[in-house]
């Protein structure tokens, strides 16, 4: 990760942005659709200018946190599945005195297309959560039409998560969760959804945040969606999110999950992670630290 001559927002609103990792007969691909800019002391909230200032390489050369947003494609023989579908055809500028800088999507479907699927390949879209940087493709209009672009598969989101989605229509989300709504099959802890890939259900950043765990070959990856925002959270898992709905209960799954991704053979996939998203967790001077893959 790093801060110097390239535009990270702009080059993750590229399907170039793609990275694979192989766990045996399961490929996992990384397929982005844009990029999110956050206020590093409004997204997280208790660090300090001086936190930031020992760490540019998590900047942008505006002295922002970028955050990749998109898809993690998990293909096993002919058979597809999408986890998290995005940010969508829409792009949001910033507002002032707002966590977000600019927002931007609307890749995604070019990336699945240079990977060769189909959008009627994808048997279901499985969420971590229900927030819209996570929904995007799943209720917008495929171009050039008027159905969703996932309009034949599935969508699986946990049953906490999908059971306190009032929350959500009550922040202006009516439109989104009504969209979904009709394709909505909610999924159980510890259910197996795809060959090799099991929900973990982790409540903390929202009520019924979901991770997946990809086993296949001798070696496991997990998803962990929103759990982390940033590698810099490995380092301190204390430290929460503006957007953690349970903070306290955040922070403690993020010490357990750290702890799970030094374990032999675990992969970390941080959607939000930007160019470092597929990583390993290893201990470096006194703390754990996370260590890209070069994939």
């Amino acid at each position: 990760m790093t801060n110097s001559t390239v535009d990270l927002s702009e080059r993750l609103r590229r399907p170039s942005g793609i990275r694979s990792v192989r766990l045996g007969d399961t490929k996992v691909s990384f397929v982005p659709d844009g990029a999110v800019q956050g206020r590093p002391l409004a997204w997280l909230p208790d660090t300090t200018d001086e936190v930031w200032a020992a760490h540019p390489e998590y900047l942008d050369a505006s002295g922002h946190l970028v955050a990749s947003i998109g898809g993690l494609l998990v293909e096993n023989g002919d058979r597809a599945l999408l986890i998290d579908a995005g940010f969508g055809p829409q792009s949001v500028p910033a507002a002032p005195g707002q966590p977000n800088g600019a927002i931007h999507g609307g890749a995604l479907l070019d990336g699945l297309a240079e990977l060769g699927r189909g959008l009627e390949e994808i048997e279901a879209v499985a969420f971590t959560h229900l927030h819209a940087d996570h929904l995007g493709w799943a209720w917008h209009p495929a171009p050039g039409g008027d159905r969703p672009a996932f309009a034949q598969a599935g969508y699986l989101v946990s049953e906490p998560e999908w059971a306190q989605r009032q929350l959500l229509e009550a922040q202006g989300m009516t439109k989104e969760i009504a969209a979904l709504a009709p394709r909505v099959r909610t999924v159980a802890d510890g259910q197996e959804i795809f060959p090799g890939v099991r929900v973990r259900i982790t409540a903390g950043h929202t009520p019924g945040h979901a991770e997946y765990v990809i086993t296949s070959g001798g070696q496991r990856l997990i998803a962990f969606g929103d759990a982390l925002h940033s590698p810099i959270q490995v380092d301190h898992p204390e430290w929460s999110c503006v957007y953690d709905h349970d903070p306290a209960g955040a922070a403690d799954h993020r010490r357990r999950l750290v702890a799970e991704l030094e374990e032999p053979g675990t992969i970390g996939f941080g959607g939000h992670f930007a160019d470092v998203v597929f990583g390993r967790v290893r201990r470096d001077g006194d703390g754990p630290a996370w260590r890209p893959l070069d994939a």
